[in-house]
């Protein structure tokens, strides 16, 4: 049984009992993680894609340990022209160990965003009040027109919609 598992941003081929380095995890060593983005399980034969995740689905690993990847050099050099640039980079890195592959079951973890506006509570408070409708979008404008029922707005330029919203 494998899994293809979106892990900080990477995707990855996981088997149980597989050791992964990935980009460094905030968790403490030792500590197990859980990740939800699922994107493929395959168990002796029988392939689950998801569209895009899987719902349901988990992998789940162990912390091992947190360490520094090899040092990559980067040397940039235009000859004749006395350009040498030299720099250095090591990658943090966490080392985690599968523990599971769970193909149902699991509850997905609510991700931490910023809550979305939503237009409704904007239509009542440019009812109430007077508009600036020079700051709007065209979209705006058009969804201000479908309410007051002003027809042929699909086809007005932003000058004609602020013209037909103000009479």
């Amino acid at each position: 049984m494998y899994a293809i598992v979106e892990i900080a941003g990477q995707q990855f081929k996981v088997v149980k009992d597989q050791k992964v380095y990935v980009h460094r995890l905030q968790e403490e060593e030792g500590s197990k993680v859980t990740f939800d983005n699922v994107l493929l399980v395959a168990d002796s034969g029988n392939v689950t894609i998801g569209a895009p995740a899987i719902e349901g689905a988990a992998v789940t690993a162990k912390i091992l340990g947190h360490l520094k990847g090899d040092k990559v050099i980067v040397f940039k050099k235009k000859r004749r022209k006395g350009y040498k640039k030299k720099n250095g980079h090591r990658q943090f890195l966490t080392e985690i160990q599968i523990e599971s592959i769970g193909a149902a079951g699991a509850v997905k973890t609510a991700k931490k965003a910023a809550p979305k506006k939503e237009a409704a509570p904007k239509a009542e408070v440019k009812e109430s009040t007077s508009v600036d409708y020079s700051s709007m979008t065209v979209a705006e404008l058009k969804a201000a027109a479908k309410e007051q029922g002003i027809s042929g707005y699909t086809s007005l330029k932003k000058a004609e919609l602020i013209e037909a919203l103000t009479k």
